[in-house]
């Protein structure tokens, strides 16, 4: 608050008084003179949400390729520096769909020769499984997915994941049928025939 002696040191112009001793057509000019004040115009709703396509698969938030709605401030702060997803545009949604067909081509091709190697190892016959024989129809250890994938590198000269091969446990002679799998949708029977040498 201003002190009594402070206000009479003020200046007081009649100019801003309500009472002017103008008349009412002159005030009227001169407001009208003023520059124009300044417009201030309020900017629309900050978008809170974001239409993105991942660039690489993102635990617990979306596959490669998926277009997804997140939150500004998820995109803006860990997304976009990572590099782990991009605006949605026509652009880049064009660029995503090529890339997705040129993906699916290569898993159709892939199970394909699955499929077709598969054709191979069932019209083959049996594989002829020697082991050392023991009494009866007993044999000496066991047959393992290993000397499954042997057998198949020897005879048709071709490589199998031992992983991808699962046999029944074969302690005696006799056939048999293992199962490799080549493709997630594919899966070769195998026939083994266990004899004693």
């Amino acid at each position: 608050m201003a002190s009594p002696s402070c206000a009479s040191t003020l200046a007081w112009s009649p100019a801003f008084s309500s009472t002017s001793s103008r008349p009412p057509a002159e005030r009227r000019l001169t407001t009208s003179r003023r520059a124009p004040s300044l417009v201030i115009v309020a900017q629309g709703k900050v978008k809170k949400y974001r239409q993105v396509i991942l660039t690489e698969d993102i635990e617990e938030v979306g596959n490669k390729g998926d277009t997804l709605k997140v939150r500004a401030g998820f995109y803006r702060n860990f997304l976009l520096p990572k590099g782990k997803a991009q605006l949605l545009t026509p652009e880049v949604l064009k660029e995503m769909q090529l890339e997705q067909e040129r993906i699916e081509a290569e898993r159709k091709r892939v199970k394909e020769e699955a499929q077709q190697l598969a054709r191979v190892f069932e019209t083959i016959g049996a594989f002829k499984v020697p082991r050392k024989g023991g009494k009866g129809k007993q044999i000496f250890g066991s047959v393992t997915a290993q000397d499954l994938v042997d057998i198949i590198k020897a005879q048709l000269n071709r490589d199998v994941d031992k992983r991808l091969v699962t046999v029944p446990e074969i302690r005696e002679v006799g056939e048999y049928v293992a199962e490799i799998k080549l493709h997630p949708d594919v899966t070769a029977q195998v026939r083994l025939n266990v004899y004693a040498k």
